[in-house]
């Protein structure tokens, strides 16, 4: 029986198993998947290799963090040009910065479950390669 490790920090999405319990990376398989673009879900290469997915699943939180640091930098110079008002904005400011937290959460937890694909593969326990 593998034996299972349990997942440090708050940051280990709760949809997700423990490494090396019964069906755990299918549970962070189905977590990476979701937060992709639905049209990632038709590549095979992604869908039946984990760590593939894991890798993609960081790059994609990558440029939303990106994206939204932009997004919050801009907006009260590219906002009232857009006939937005400053309480708008004051609103749109306080919601890029929850979601950059949100977003940071996410990335911290994709690390961890590609961490945790890595240390099984290293042990023969994962399935990536198949």
């Amino acid at each position: 029986m593998p034996q299972i490790l349990s997942p440090t920090g708050p940051d280990w999405p709760c949809q997700v198993k423990a490494p090396g319990s019964r069906d755990w990376e299918r549970t962070a398989a189905r977590w990476l998947r979701d937060l992709l673009p639905a049209r990632y879900a038709g590549y095979p290469a992604l869908t039946r290799h984990p760590l593939l997915l894991a890798r993609h699943a960081q790059l994609q939180v990558e440029h939303e963090i990106r994206a939204v640091r932009v997004a919050l930098r801009t907006c009260r110079a590219e906002l009232p040009a857009l006939d937005v008002s400053e309480r708008l904005i004051e609103s749109t400011i306080r919601l890029y910065a929850v979601e950059l937290e949100q977003l940071g959460r996410l990335a911290r937890a994709v690390r961890l479950i590609t961490e945790a694909l890595l240390a099984g593969a290293r042990t023969g326990q994962g399935r990536q390669g198949r």
